[in-house]
């Protein structure tokens, strides 16, 4: 069953961000994810919520994802996003 980690990324220091969107993708491949959504255009429809930027990957697994989010491949490009934006993630089983 495949598995989405869906953030809400709202950027404080765009340079430092960009460099991080530059590190995320062959970390990825390693893990079998993929980019659904990346940024583009939101418009709420329901509710309170008014998300900044958000992000959709696509994983074979919640292991798989989980896999990715706790590897070292990601550590250092996790932590340029923490240092570069305020992010809700979560991470969810699809169908």
């Amino acid at each position: 069953m495949p598995a989405y980690i869906i953030a809400n990324v709202n950027i404080t220091d765009p340079e430092t961000y960009q460099e991080y969107m530059k590190l995320v993708p062959p970390t990825l491949d390693k893990f079998g994810g993929k980019p659904v959504v990346r940024g583009g255009h939101a418009e709420n429809l329901e509710g309170e919520w008014q998300p900044s930027r958000v992000s959709v990957l696509e994983f074979e697994s919640f292991d798989h994802a989980m896999q990715w989010w706790n590897s070292e491949d990601y550590a250092d490009a996790k932590a340029m996003r923490q240092r570069s934006s305020n992010t809700q993630m979560i991470v969810v089983e699809g169908t």
